[in-house]
């Protein structure tokens, strides 16, 4: 392929590779583009209409579609686009496969199809990574995720929580994702295919094994490492498993026969690049100082188990019936926290006071009221005294530790320390 004469079957493929990648990247952006957001603003626009008719005429779906593409990227809705994707990219090469009968190679389109493709997956990643190296993708566990056992999260949350317990295993993950940079270059595209293909297969499986919602993306962007590795498939297999001397194959550039279209390229290129890692790095800087592991937190910090609860002057013992006695108190965020009675977690608008000594609670169902109790911190005892509504309220709580965040790495273990 690249070079000279084309086989028909080598047409064939190009023509519906070309047309399938060039719509999947148009149309699952994935934030890849983001100065696009205009003509993204006008696709939705259409798709939002387009396509809740296709599954109600067309596809005669059971239910209305109504959630269109948000944290999830395998709704309905984006399998149906992805079904729209594939069935005009097989129509589509069909009718250029019977008007295009003089074409002996797609040379300059195959190049400037692996730039986009390079592109696409390489901007993806370094957005991806950078969030990883600043564990904002995967927070720390929350307090209350702490609280939540096993069996009561999700496969997703699961994965999540595992991922987010490690700082360190976040910035492993995220360099191997930034290193899809090498992607952006054409000398380097090789190693780049064959770092980021081990990558997105990582990726892809946990999004499947557990249940993900990003499956079509991840998928996309395993076949799209291999579209770039395919004219060097036979070369790199001589090479780890024969031990054959080999050169590998690279796509040259397109001559321009003026000198200043050169020069138009490579500053496009740059200033996209730049465009892309400034700015994206200013984002997600920005939101880690907001949501991420530089987020302010509580003064008080720390889950507390309530050891005494003393309610207009009744103690309430643990088993009590009456369910407003508190067994837990959450204080997460400067203005977070959520509130442990029987067993709901109720959230609400938590904040601390320390020069007053002063715990202020907001609750949801009640929002423009603010009830106060006065605190004071002896070690890990905290002590609640005061008014919450009509009830005079005398709380000792307890702050509680956890096995996985207070266990750190042990370089040396006489024995495997599992719990």
């Amino acid at each position: 392929m690249i070079n000279g004469n084309w086989t028909f079957l080598e047409k064939l493929i190009f023509r519906f590779a070309f047309i399938l990648l060039s719509l999947f990247m148009l149309f699952f952006n994935n934030g890849t583009l983001p100065f696009l957001f205009f003509l993204f603003k006008f696709q939705n626009g259409v798709l939002h209409q387009f396509i809740p008719w296709l599954g109600k005429n067309v596809f005669h779906l059971p239910y209305a579609i109504t959630v269109f593409t948000n944290g999830s990227g395998d709704t309905t809705y984006d399998y149906l686009i992805l079904f729209c994707v594939v069935f005009i990219s097989v129509m589509a090469t069909i009718v250029w496969s019977a008007v295009d009968r003089k074409s002996i190679n797609y040379n300059r389109l195959y190049y400037w199809l692996t730039v986009g493709v390079r592109f696409y997956v390489g901007l993806m990643l370094i957005n991806y990574g950078l969030v990883k190296v600043i564990q904002l993708q995967f927070p720390a566990p929350s307090l209350g995720r702490l609280l939540t056992t096993y069996g009561e999260s999700s496969p997703m949350g699961l994965a999540w929580t595992f991922l987010g317990f490690s700082k360190g295993y976040n910035l492993f993950m995220g360099i191997a994702e930034l290193a899809a940079g090498l992607l952006l270059f054409r000398r380097t595209v090789t190693i780049g295919a064959m770092i980021t293909l081990m990558t997105t297969a990582n990726v892809m499986a946990v999004n499947y094994f557990y249940d993900v919602p990003v499956k079509i993306v991840s998928t996309a962007l395993v076949f799209m490492c291999l579209f770039l590795l395919a004219p060097n498939f036979v070369r790199l297999f001589n090479f780890f498993f024969k031990g054959t001397p080999t050169q590998l194959r690279s796509i040259a550039a397109p001559v321009f026969n003026k000198s200043w279209k050169g020069i138009v390229k490579y500053s496009l290129k740059y200033v996209l690049i730049a465009y892309m890692l400034i700015g994206n790095g200013i984002h997600v800087f920005t939101y880690t100082k907001l949501y991420g592991a530089s987020a302010p937190k509580s003064p008080l910090y720390g889950i507390y188990e309530v050891s005494e609860f003393v309610k207009n002057n009744k103690t309430l013992k643990e088993d009590d019936l009456d369910k407003t006695r508190w067994k837990m108190l959450l204080l997460e965020g400067i203005e977070s926290g959520a509130i442990k009675d029987g067993n709901n977690l109720e959230y609400a608008k938590i904040s601390t006071d320390t020069n007053n000594k002063l715990i202020k609670f907001v609750f949801t169902n009640d929002p423009n009221q603010t009830h106060q109790l006065h605190y004071q911190k002896k070690g890990k005892q905290l002590l609640l005294t005061g008014k919450l509504y009509d009830d005079s309220l005398y709380i000792r709580l307890n702050k509680k530790r956890f096995e996985l965040t207070d266990r750190k790495l042990n370089w040396i273990n006489e024995y495997p320390y599992n719990r």
